[in-house]
């Protein structure tokens, strides 16, 4: 029987050892960074990852009608009984109208933009690692997909506004761009996104994926409420490829405030881990002149896409600045909700 059974699994992998007779059972729809994205699976834990990222997120679009993305979600069993510590990293690479993004041979991300689809496989030991699999495979798809089949312009950076107009955060890792967000929240503002921003470059509307904040420790010396302070250190702890530990706190257990639609951009701060000597004067417009090369260093991967000059042109119309730490973060939302008041940004 054995043998059988042996001989009829051998032959069924001869015939199909592409797995392309595999049907997904299971599919979930959710609207995305104005896209409509169709999750297929035969895997309920790889769906489970989808909710945990996406799940209870305003549903944001744009005026033009969005095409439909399909991500099929594969999961394999693995025979290796090694236990991972840590994942390896995602190595990228493209080709014949191909984007793929590869841990390993049972892990990766096949992406084809021209046809608005992708396949994540993921192993079986890989649900150990749930962050991971999570913002290194299934939100890298989505990213990317997005970005490219809605042209927008993809940027490492935040966003929080007021009342349907944001400002976008940008500066190096560590900058404190997380604080802030956390701190514009926290005072009632807007909150987009902390890592990842995704912009049109002719209108300047922004979205963004508002699920969690990533914070450090060292955050919670500047937060008199109790229940916020909770609520993040209540929260899983998370490791950065660099190796930085960060809280991973979900924004919406209660604490978030994201936008119901996209945010039109009224200016950008590039954050400074500087210190101010006055705290009544943390910002400073850059010259025009200084911006182009500043923006294309700041996000090398944005300033290779199509839409990138457009982006700029727009951006540094309205103003650009440089934000300097006050005393208190504190002192910096202030100065950031000057910019968001009418008539300010862009004189």
């Amino acid at each position: 029987m054995t043998f059988s059974t042996d001989v009829h699994a051998q032959g069924e992998a001869a015939a199909d050892p592409f797995g392309e007779r595999v049907r997904p059972t299971i599919s979930v729809r959710r609207q995305i960074l104005g896209g409509r994205f169709r999750f297929e699976s035969d895997s309920a834990d790889l769906l489970d990852l989808v909710d945990a990222a996406y799940a209870g997120l305003p549903e944001h679009r744009f005026s033009t009608v969005a095409p439909e993305f399909r991500i099929e979600l594969r999961l394999l069993p693995r025979e290796a009984a090694a236990t991972r510590t840590t994942p390896p990293p995602v190595r990228t690479q493209a080709g014949a109208g191909l984007l793929c993004g590869m841990m390993d041979e049972a892990n990766y991300v096949v992406l084809v933009p021209a046809h608005h689809r992708g396949l994540v496989v993921v192993s079986q030991d890989m649900l150990a690692h749930p962050y991971h699999v999570r913002y290194e495979l299934i939100e890298f798809a989505v990213f990317m997909l997005a970005a490219r089949g809605l042209g927008l312009v993809p940027l490492h950076g935040a966003c929080i506004g007021h009342e349907g107009r944001g400002v976008l955060l940008l500066g190096a890792s560590g900058a404190g761009k997380s604080t802030l967000a956390l701190h514009g929240l926290l005072d009632g503002m807007d909150f987009l996104a902390e890592d990842g921003v995704f912009v049109q470059p002719d209108n300047l509307l922004a979205t963004g994926v508002a699920n969690y904040l990533h914070v450090k420790e060292d955050v919670l010396r500047f937060l008199d409420d109790n229940v916020t302070r909770a609520w993040i250190e209540g929260s899983p702890v998370i490791h950065r490829r660099s190796g930085v530990a960060k809280f991973e706190a979900d924004l919406r257990e209660g604490a978030g405030r994201p936008p119901p639609a996209p945010l039109r951009l009224a200016g950008a701060v590039v954050v400074s881990a500087e210190t101010a000597p006055d705290s009544s004067r943390l910002l400073r417009r850059l010259p025009w002149e200084q911006v182009p090369a500043l923006l294309a260093v700041d996000q090398p991967y944005a300033a290779g896409q199509p839409g990138w000059d457009r982006f700029v042109h727009r951006l540094g119309g309205l103003g650009v600045y440089e934000l300097r730490r006050g005393r208190h973060p504190q002192d910096a939302i202030a100065a950031l909700r000057a910019l968001l008041a009418a008539g300010v940004i862009g004189r």
